[in-house]
């Protein structure tokens, strides 16, 4: 019998819908322009995520209108997360990938350019700890790994908040689950965001075809995304 990857890889994301993605953003460039952002992060994250030989890529979304993602290379693997706040939905989410794999990765869908190298780490690194999390810049996290995922594992915790990175780490440990730390990587939700990305691009070090072309053609057409 022929044996699957041993991971599943978890892309969370929203419908790029105006007005219901990267909001922040959307103040500054409007709704219409901010959800073509959101897909051309989406489009990089899934090119990346789905070209792991390690890993079943999937994308975990919700209900409301999980058939606009459109994704290149045909129509991706969709796992609704369901309801409840982000712990509950990550939660749900993992266990469900574990149910079918030795461990399960989640990332978001807004970490255009995330480096491979990264999730390499953490899926070797998995191959002793128990758990392995991304610290973000803004204190939270830009992924979490698991091989074991205890239920009620990610209640309670403070989400889109400083501490989330440090009050789901000391949740992991009082779990009894051991855990690796990645190099910390940055989301892009506001306009400073944006900045920093477009000169990760302009630097080699970062690599977003997708977002790249955007924001080039946001350039020529005057559309400002960074910091005024």
């Amino acid at each position: 019998m022929t044996m699957g990857p041993p991971g599943i890889l978890c892309v969370f994301a929203k419908p790029p819908r105006p007005g219901e993605v990267k909001t922040r953003l959307a103040v500054a460039i409007g709704e219409a322009q901010a959800a073509k952002l959101a897909r051309a992060f989406l489009v990089d994250t899934w090119a990346l995520a789905s070209s792991l030989p390690w890993a079943s890529a999937v994308v975990a979304t919700t209900a409301h209108g999980r058939n606009e993602l459109r994704l290149p290379g045909g129509q991706p693997r969709i796992w609704l997360q369901g309801g409840g706040n982000l712990g509950q939905r990550l939660e749900r989410i993992l266990r469900r990938g574990l149910a079918e794999a030795s461990f399960a990765i989640a990332i978001g869908g807004d970490t255009p350019g995330l480096p491979p190298r990264l999730l390499h780490e953490a899926a070797q690194a998995l191959a002793a700890a128990d758990a392995v999390l991304g610290p973000a810049d803004d204190g939270g996290f830009y992924l979490l790994a698991l091989r074991r995922c205890p239920l009620g594992l990610l209640q309670r915790l403070p989400w889109s908040e400083s501490a989330t990175f440090a009050a789901t780490r000391e949740r992991l440990e009082e779990r009894g689950l051991s855990v690796h730390v990645l190099d910390p990587w940055f989301d892009v939700d506001r306009p400073e965001d944006v900045v920093r990305l477009e000169k990760a691009i302009a630097d080699g070090t970062l690599h977003a075809p997708a977002t790249t072309r955007l924001l080039r053609a946001f350039r020529e057409r005057g559309v400002r995304c960074g910091s005024r």
